[in-house]
């Protein structure tokens, strides 16, 4: 099963991402039309002190979410920052925190039926203080949890690039 994109149209431009009309021809000829949320990719962060996962609780209005469960993430919002780049200033801006080791842990597409958006997940240990620039639309409480409630914690969240990242920590990494 192989396809081509063949032809595609800019609908809309906004902040996070851009809508595409894409037209694409698989091997057997058929044309098929989507709707696509082009997104510039994403960088999440466990940070882990060696006691404690460090997540952060805020609104998420798109979801009607009052105090959503979440790992500290962020958008690429600069063509030349790394993935490691984003998840730094995301650990310092929500956490008040810096990494002195990092650790590369995977990718994934968020929800590949409709955007490319990837995210790099990371793992920082040895942590610091080191407070960051907070955008000032957010709403943050940072929220530490003992290792020990690891598990109550995943069956708590229900963002997937949160849920993601804590279980490869669970399964490659604790």
């Amino acid at each position: 099963m192989t396809f081509e994109r063949i032809d595609g149209e800019e609908v809309w431009r906004g902040q996070i991402g851009v809508v595409r009309i894409e037209k694409f021809r698989h091997d057997d000829g058929k044309v098929v039309e989507r709707e696509v949320i082009q997104h510039p990719g994403a960088s999440v962060v466990l940070p882990f002190d060696g006691e404690r996962v460090w997540l952060v609780r805020q609104p998420r209005e798109v979801v009607g979410e009052q105090s959503l469960l979440e790992l500290p993430a962020g958008k690429w919002d600069e063509e030349d920052e790394s993935p490691l780049d984003v998840a730094n200033r995301e650990l310092r801006e929500e956490i008040g925190k810096a990494g002195a080791t990092w650790r590369f842990l995977t990718r994934f597409y968020s929800s590949p039926g409709f955007t490319n958006e990837e995210i790099h997940a990371f793992l920082a240990t040895d942590l610091s203080d080191a407070p960051g620039e907070r955008d000032e639309t957010e709403r943050i409480e940072v929220v530490p949890e003992p290792l020990s409630r690891l598990d109550e914690v995943i069956q708590s969240c229900r963002d997937s690039k949160s849920l993601v990242t804590l279980l490869w920590f669970r399964a490659f990494v604790r």
